[in-house]
């Protein structure tokens, strides 16, 4: 199985062997273009992101699916402050699945700072005094201590966009 990721961040590259290891793919990263602002600000504009890329990333590739992956900010109905929130998306060309991974409080101080312009990877190294939190740990990893990490939160989107598409192999149900 070939499969493209719409990143060369190897955090996303690792959420997707990671999570999809059992069946043995090829992963290729490409450097597409997401189609939104490099901070996307609501759920919306973080699938649109994901789908982008998904689809970006098989038309560069020829690979068998796009993956996608797309870590936006969201102030949600019902639930204060501003959200981290991570969707995925994948295609075989013909269809497209999107899956939701795991959603988060941001700390008010650094949600103040997004509410600005600011993007949360640069915000998160400035509050941290390190680089390139993005491409490690993630936000994900530090305001949750560890429990999780931006590449087990973002396997979470893959794993719920791209799961269809094999479960739809051994369910008696069509998507």
């Amino acid at each position: 199985m070939e499969l493209a990721v719409g990143s060369t961040n190897p955090v996303k590259v690792e959420a997707v062997e990671r999570t999809l290891e059992r069946f043995e793919p090829t992963v290729t990263a490409a450097d597409v273009d997401s189609g939104v602002p490099e901070q996307p600000w609501s759920i919306e504009e973080t699938v649109t992101g994901a789908e982008t890329r998904a689809r970006r990333t098989l038309a560069a590739t020829g690979a068998d699916y796009g993956i996608g992956l797309e870590g936006g900010v969201a102030r949600i109905e019902g639930v204060p402050g501003l959200s981290l929130i991570m969707w995925g998306a994948a295609t075989d060309g013909d269809r497209m699945e999107r899956g939701g991974g795991p959603t988060l409080r941001l700390p008010d101080d650094v949600a103040d700072r997004l509410a600005d312009g600011a993007e949360l990877g640069p915000v998160m190294d400035d509050v941290l005094d390190t680089s390139g939190v993005a491409e490690t740990e993630g936000a994900a990893g530090v305001l949750t201590a560890g429990l999780t990490g931006r590449a087990q939160a973002l396997g979470e989107a893959v794993a719920c966009a791209f799961g269809p598409f094999v479960a739809s192999e051994s369910l008696p149900i069509d998507y």
